[in-house]
């Protein structure tokens, strides 16, 4: 059992229905990436969370699974070819740490699949474009910057 004293759910904001996303492409930015070990401890993956930072689905998070250190050959092979496009798209061709690709806008190419183990419908990556392709609504003069701006990251300014 758990003390809950003090907890009154009529202060909080319910948590949301996290159904998939519609397929689409989406604006999003790495908020945090690290390695992880695989379920058969025989390798490690990158595992990189991205969050929406526009639009209807606005801080909705999607993750993608990078098998970088695996006993097959193809799963690393793809894992590298996602990372070179994450890494195009993010005009980071060569980074030496993961943490270079964050705060960075980009375009992910989302669909919707049905997973194997349970059938349900679930959001998967396709495909990542530079945020600077897609075509833009005509500039606005940028906001002066200010103390209170700084603190927020260049995307969202």
């Amino acid at each position: 059992m758990a003390n809950l004293s003090g907890f009154n759910a009529n202060d909080q904001k319910p948590m949301e229905s996290f159904d998939p996303l519609p397929a689409d492409k989406y604006k999003a930015v790495i908020v945090e990436s690290e390695i992880k070990p695989n379920k058969k401890q025989n390798g490690t993956y990158l595992q990189i969370k991205f969050q929406i930072i526009e639009g209807q689905y606005q801080n909705r998070t999607l993750f993608a699974r990078l098998n970088l250190d695996n006993p097959s050959d193809i799963a690393t092979g793809i894992a590298r070819s996602e990372l070179a496009a994450i890494c195009l798209a993010v005009d980071v061709p060569s980074p030496n740490d993961s943490a270079e690709l964050h705060n960075i806008p980009l375009v992910l190419n989302v669909k919707c699949v049905t997973r194997k183990d349970n059938g349900e419908v679930a959001n998967e990556i396709k495909g990542y474009e530079s945020a600077n392709q897609q075509t833009q609504p005509p500039a606005q003069s940028a906001p002066p910057v200010s103390q209170s701006n700084l603190a927020t990251p260049p995307w969202a300014r």
